[in-house]
């Protein structure tokens, strides 16, 4: 199964999220099949906190990928912020 999930980046204490779209069985920062955006929780300033290609995504979740909750959540604030 194809899923849409975060996979980590950054230094201890300051993570940052690359959204990505995988196989359900490979690892979590593992093989990936399409990057489509990234998440940044510690985002301060002018630094972007979500940034998501939204038709790549609906382009995915329309061929049968799911996503995973927290991907869920970050894909209607990118919605509602467009």
């Amino acid at each position: 199964m194809v899923k849409i999930r975060l996979t980590r980046g950054g230094a201890k204490k300051r993570p940052f999220y690359h959204i990505i779209v995988t196989d359900s069985r490979s690892a979590r920062d593992g093989r990936n099949i399409e990057r489509v955006g990234f998440y940044n929780p510690v985002a301060q300033g002018q630094e972007k906190r979500i940034e998501l290609d939204l038709e790549r995504v609906k382009h995915w979740v329309d061929n049968g990928a799911q996503l995973t909750d927290k991907v869920a959540d970050l894909y209607k604030q990118a919605a509602k912020a467009a």
